[in-house]
This record gives C-alpha cells, structure tokens and sequence, in this order.
C-alpha cells in the first residue's frame, strides 16, 4: 500500500489576508505536518453538502478521517439550549461532519477525533456536551488563555485503545478548550480524564478497527504518538480489528 490518505475536516471562519476579507476553509498546518511526518497523505475537507446525502463516495477517496479542532458544536445538534458562553457557531460544519463521521464508522474506517472533534464524534453517537466546564469543575484551567495552548497530565485506561495510541498510561497533553462531553453516545467509553479535575480526555469504540477522540492537542507536539497511530491504522487491511 502507498502512503494513506487521511482527511482532515476543516474549519469555517472569517479570516482576513492582503486586501482580502471573508469566509474560508481552513486547517492549521500542524494537522498535515502530523500526518505527513506519519507516511500519510493530508487532504483537507471542507463542509460539502453534497456529501450529506452521499457520504460513502467522499470516504472511498480516503483511506482514514481526522476530525480537527475549530468551533463550539451548535447545541442544537444535540438538543440542548445555547449557553452564553458558547461561541459563534457553524451548523453547516456541524451537520457535515456528523454525517461524515458516521459514514466513516458504518465502513470500519479509522476515525481520530481531536478537541472539538471529540465532542463531535461524541454527538455524531448520541451524546451531549457540557457546554461550559468551568461552571462544572470551578476553574478555567483547560483555557487558561485564549490563543494560547496550556499543558496538563492525563491518565488513561490500562490496555486502551487512548494508552496504546499514546504508548503511554499517564502523558502531558497540551490543551485548548471550554466545553467537553456529557452523556457519552452509544458504545462509547471513557479511557483517559485529567488528572487533575477527572474531565473525560479520551473516548473510544472498543472493539472497533480506530474510533478514538482525544480532547488535547496531539498535532501540536511533534513528540505525540496520536496522529501516527491513525495513520498506521490506516495501512492495516479493512476488517481487520485492533
């Protein structure tokens, strides 16, 4: 097999550059570099609502899905009222992803979901979110400050699919975010909490050939297992179960 394709979704956001100002797709770059350092193939995906209908002819172009970071998830996708500390919104994105993520499962394709996709892979399985950790753990100390990414340690589950990924049952993770599960969706289970206030890191699909979401940064430290392990998933033949 060649080098996998591993697709990326990508953000909706108003950006400007030159003379220029408008909605763009986009993707930060460390989510490429990190499947490129892998032996992977980055292809970026943004909403296509074309493939809410067809989701099946986007994943035969892609060997492996990484749903990326980005946005507050609309609560309406998992209908809860809006918090006032949930931000701006793209249903659109929302709505693509989901579908696309189930598609993906459905085909036994590995699936990494990182921060928002997390939360997203959560939801696309009937889950909810909490909408606002510091109301529940006191503190804001998974965004300590915007833009800016804050490091913590988290355990992970003995012999889970998060531990081997990581190659680890403890690891410093670097960390950007307000919101994180609630209710996990169906077949999914905890396998990694901070360790310092028990906020759920990690979900997966036991049993499954990759379903794994991480609620930390692994693209950002070059150090991280996380992103190869997708990609070695990636390479192992369809049906064939970890």
């Amino acid at each position: 097999m060649g080098r996998p394709a591993i697709g990326i979704t990508a953000a909706l956001e108003h950006a400007r550059w030159t003379v220029w100002e408008d909605v763009v797709a986009l993707s930060p770059r460390s989510y490429a570099r990190a499947v490129q350092r892998a032996g992977g193939v980055a292809l970026l995906l943004p909403p296509d609502p074309g493939a809410e209908d067809d989701p099946g002819s986007l994943c035969e172009r892609m060997d492996a899905l990484l749903l990326s970071g980005g946005a507050d998830v609309d609560p309406s996708m998992y209908g809860a009222e809006r918090h006032p500390a949930t931000q701006e919104t793209w249903p659109e994105r929302d709505r693509f992803e989901i579908t696309l993520a189930r598609a993906a499962l459905a085909r036994e394709m590995p699936v990494l979901g990182i921060c928002r996709g997390m939360q997203l892979l959560n939801v696309a399985l009937g889950g909810t979110l909490v909408q606002h950790l510091p109301d529940v753990i006191g503190s804001q100390a998974h965004r300590y400050r915007a833009g800016e990414f804050g490091e913590h340690e988290v355990r992970l589950e003995p012999g889970s699919l998060a531990a081997r990924a990581v190659g680890a049952e403890r690891t410093l993770v670097r960390s950007h975010h307000h919101q994180g599960a609630g209710r996990l969706g169906a077949g999914l289970v905890a396998s990694g909490w901070s360790v310092d206030d028990d906020v759920v890191e990690a979900i997966e699909l036991p049993g499954e050939r990759f379903a794994l979401g991480v609620l930390w940064h692994p693209e950002e430290d070059e150090r991280s297992r996380v992103v190869a392990a997708l990609v070695e998933a990636a390479r192992a033949p369809v049906g064939e179960r970890r």
